[in-house]
C-alpha cells in the first residue's frame, strides 16, 4: 500500500519535459496576454477621462502629427482624408475598441476576436503615423492572440466555448 503511494505521488510530481515547456509557455501567453489588456484598459481609461470622445482632443493631436511628417506620405494622406476629417468617430472607435480589447483580454472572453480588433486599431494608429518602437512587439502579441486558444487555457473562453459550440467567438 505504503509503495502505491509513492508511485502514485511520484507520477504527479515528476513531469515530462516538454510538459514543463507548455506550461511555461501557456503561463508566458497569458501573462503577456494580461499585460496587453492592461495597457489598452489604461488607453480607454485615459482617452474617457480627457474627453476623446466628445471633444476635439483626437483632431488636435491628428492635426500636431500631419505638422511634423512628410506631406507626401501615405500617413499624411490618411490623416488628411480620413483621420481628421472623420476624427469624432475615429475617436468612438479607438476608446471603444481599446475597451473592448481589455474586456477580452482580462476576463479570456473572446480573445481572437479582441485580438483581432486590437490589430485593427494597431494598424490604424499606425497608419496615423504614431507609429514608435513598442508597436512591433504589440503587433506580435496581437497575431500570437489570434493564433493561441489563450481564452480555453484561462478564461471564460472555455465555458462559453462548452456552452455554445458553434460560435467562432469562443474558439
Amino acid at each position: 500500500m505504503e509503495h502505491d503511494h509513492t508511485m502514485e505521488r511520484n507520477r504527479l510530481t515528476e513531469q515530462n519535459p516538454s510538459d514543463r515547456w507548455r506550461r511555461i509557455g501557456r503561463g508566458s501567453v497569458l501573462a503577456l496576454r494580461y499585460g496587453f489588456g492592461a495597457f489598452f484598459l489604461y488607453g480607454a481609461y485615459h482617452k474617457t477621462v480627457c474627453g476623446w470622445m466628445t471633444s476635439p482632443v483626437m483632431r488636435e493631436h491628428f492635426a500636431k502629427r500631419l505638422s511634423e511628417i512628410d506631406p507626401e506620405s501615405f500617413s499624411a494622406a490618411y490623416l488628411r482624408h480620413f483621420a481628421i476629417p472623420w476624427y469624432r468617430p475615429v475617436s468612438l472607435v479607438l476608446t471603444i475598441g481599446q475597451m473592448f480589447v481589455a474586456t477580452g483580454m482580462l476576463l479570456g472572453v473572446a480573445v481572437r476576436p479582441t485580438a483581432t480588433l486590437s490589430l485593427f486599431l494597431l494598424m490604424n494608429i499606425s497608419a496615423g503615423a504614431f507609429f514608435n518602437p513598442s508597436m512591433p512587439p504589440f503587433l506580435v502579441a496581437a497575431v500570437l492572440f489570434m493564433s493561441t486558444p489563450s481564452g480555453q487555457w484561462f478564461g471564460l473562453d472555455k465555458h462559453l466555448h462548452a456552452k455554445y459550440p458553434e460560435s467562432p467567438l469562443f474558439k
